[in-house]
């Protein structure tokens, strides 16, 4: 009877630290939700950086790396998050997007002057060398991959991430695009704010 009594404690025991370890990993949780959350707040979606070349427009959007962790990692267990973004601080990503006045098919062979698939082609595999960040302190950065998100001619728009690396979280930058697919020429992105600097 001794044993058993020694047992349901011992049990007892483990159940409330269990318990007691469970509800801070749910308030360290709901601590971290809210301040990913907060990035809706300040509107980063809408500081978006326009330029029109003809019947085009460019669009380039910084989105926050706390996002797409967020966006990656889901809601559950949100814990490693702190880690995840102090490795990968000094990342950037860019939302860009090419959009038709009249929301025709860019990648169209009027538009190109090549065919719709080497166009698709050069979206998924070529876009990249057009593409660099120059800092504030003046170091040119090159973009380090492209990610071409296909819509099927669902959308009226073209739209693909760029990746750089090697940012401190700190500097404001600029994007800059040679436009060798429509051919319409540089143009440069000034992005105002670093959204990197949103605390964890």
């Amino acid at each position: 009877m001794k044993d058993l009594n020694k047992l349901f404690c011992i049990f007892c025991v483990l159940f409330f630290i269990s318990c007691k370890k469970e509800t801070k990993n749910d308030s360290k949780n709901s601590e971290i939700r809210d301040r990913y959350f907060n990035l809706e707040k300040i509107g980063w979606k809408s500081r978006a950086y326009t330029q029109k070349a003809d019947d085009i427009a460019f669009t380039a959007i910084e989105v926050p790396i706390q996002y797409y962790l967020l966006k990656d990692l889901g809601t559950e267990n949100l814990i490693p998050v702190d880690s995840l973004y102090e490795k990968n601080k000094r990342e950037r990503i860019i939302e860009f997007t090419f959009q038709q006045d009249e929301e025709k098919d860019l990648l169209e062979k009027k538009f190109t002057g090549i065919d719709y698939t080497d166009a698709v082609k050069y979206m998924s595999f070529g876009l990249e060398k057009d593409f660099y960040v120059v800092t504030s302190k003046k170091d040119t950065i090159a973009c380090s991959g492209v990610n071409y998100e296909r819509t099927y001619k669902i959308a009226p728009y073209q739209k693909v991430l760029l990746f750089f690396s090697g940012i401190d979280p700190n500097e404001k930058i600029q994007l800059v695009y040679s436009d060798y697919l429509f051919r319409k020429g540089t143009l440069k992105f000034q992005f105002k704010d670093t959204y990197t600097q949103i605390a964890l």
